[in-house]
């Protein structure tokens, strides 16, 4: 291997690593919710992507000025960006209400992979190989699995069945939306824009769009000294730092193997929501989330190349 190549792989490994780790933290973010019922869910995912957001442009100011021009070529892409970023929390926390953690988490996550290949081969004329609908049917199949289980703990919404096919569909809203961010950044990345500028700019303004949202629905972060602590964890730690770690991982990962290595997420989700917060799945869960890490060790083997 040529030393460009071991560079290449080594800044490859350095971005997996960046999302793999990103993954881990927001995996916290579901079980952490939970310890802050009186907030509710739209209360929880304004506070976290919203101040999160903000924190992110805040860090960000020189990157922005800096490309400020190249950031007004591609208004698309941040209104693109932005408008998924305030969308998502609101889709995603709402939908784990309804449908428990850890179903809500792995049908979110395992369907942003399939999204953001669709959204790749629509719009940029990336092709899908053998490999890919191999790994998209295991994960669809998975997801079927875990909404057949139906599994609800005892910090689910659960209101019955409805509420639950209601959760399944927001968290797939959430899943089509974390695709449309992740591209959106990578696509500013691409044409020109710092993996920081574009991160501060496409959740800077996902942040003040989700302000009227926190002022509307915030009052019990002011009423509860435990609901004061579980947004601000979620804003600093799952949030902000997680995110930091994603777009530099976005530099040498594209927004396919991104969304795809944070399946992780999921996994974390399930157990910390088994472990800590008590929920249980049935049999159909289990080899659901079993077909979703096939899934995962699908999508991330690395391709076979041709002989030369």
């Amino acid at each position: 291997m040529t030393d460009d190549g071991a560079a290449q792989g080594a800044r490859a490994a350095s971005g997996t690593l960046l999302v793999l780790a990103a993954a881990v933290l927001w995996g916290t973010t579901g079980t952490a919710a939970t310890f802050a019922p009186s907030a509710g869910p739209i209360a929880i995912g304004a506070a976290a992507m919203g101040i999160g957001g903000l924190l992110q442009a805040a860090v960000a100011i020189r990157p922005l000025l800096r490309d400020a021009r190249t950031l007004r070529r591609h208004p698309w892409m941040l209104g693109i960006g932005a408008v998924s970023v305030t969308a998502y929390p609101l889709a995603f926390y709402l939908g784990m209400n309804l449908a428990g953690v850890a179903v809500g988490t792995v049908v979110a996550l395992a369907s942003g992979p399939i999204f953001a290949a669709l959204l790749e081969r629509i719009v940029d004329g990336t092709p899908l190989d053998a490999r890919w609908f191999a790994g998209a049917g295991l994960g669809i199949g998975g997801t079927i699995l875990l909404t057949l289980d139906g599994a609800h703990g005892p910090q689910a919404g659960g209101g019955g069945s409805g509420d639950a096919a209601l959760g399944v569909a927001l968290a797939l809203a959430a899943g089509l939306t974390y695709a449309l961010y992740t591209w959106a950044v990578r696509r500013l990345m691409r044409g020109g824009v710092g993996s920081r500028a574009a991160m501060g700019a496409v959740f800077g303004i996902g942040g003040l769009l989700l302000l009227p949202v926190l002022m509307a629905t915030g009052a019990p972060f002011l009423e509860d000294p435990r609901n004061l602590g579980v947004g601000v964890y979620m804003a600093l730690i799952p949030m902000f730092l997680g995110y930091l770690a994603f777009g530099a991982g976005l530099r040498t990962v594209s927004a396919r193997s991104a969304t795809v290595l944070t399946l992780a997420e999921p996994a974390v989700a399930a157990v910390l929501a088994w472990w800590i917060v008590g929920e249980r799945l049935g049999a159909l869960g289990i080899v659901g989330i079993v077909l979703i890490a096939v899934c995962l060790a699908v999508f991330s083997a690395p391709a076979r190349r041709g002989r030369s």
